[in-house]
């Protein structure tokens, strides 16, 4: 599979050198020297700068939204299709909301969610899952 999903928190792993970092590191190599973006929905992207913002401040907040503009991401709209997919995930298997829609994306895309985030172990058998 070489199509991937950012979840929020793979991006913040990223973004604060977690542990995982060096993985997302070279998927974004990758990304850049294949021409083909890591895709991360607008949902999920809110998420990063929300969390950015709550701990860092505003200012933060609107450098690392900067910072993620310059990586090969590309942000994903949300349209009715990926909200019922999201619901129908959310229902099925009460993750966070937001979550449904990396997952949701992944989804649609036949994609890899790459995350941190051990909510999504409850759909771990339902699609590709690449763990940080």
């Amino acid at each position: 599979m070489n199509r991937y999903v950012l979840d929020a928190s793979a991006v913040m792993t990223f973004f604060e050198d977690r542990a995982g970092a060096e993985k997302i590191q070279e998927l974004l190599v990758n990304a850049a020297m294949v021409k083909r973006p890591l895709l991360m929905s607008v949902v999920n992207w809110g998420e990063v700068y929300y969390s950015i913002w709550r701990a860092q401040g505003e200012r933060a907040a609107e450098a690392s939204l900067h910072d993620l503009a310059q990586l090969p991401v590309a942000v994903v709209e949300v349209d009715t299709e990926l909200t019922k997919l999201a619901a129908s995930l959310k229902a099925r298997h009460n993750l966070p909301y937001a979550d449904c829609f990396a997952a949701s994306l992944a989804v649609a895309r036949k994609a890899a969610l790459v995350t941190s985030d051990k909510d999504f172990e409850s759909v771990a058998g339902s699609l590709a899952i690449l763990w940080v």
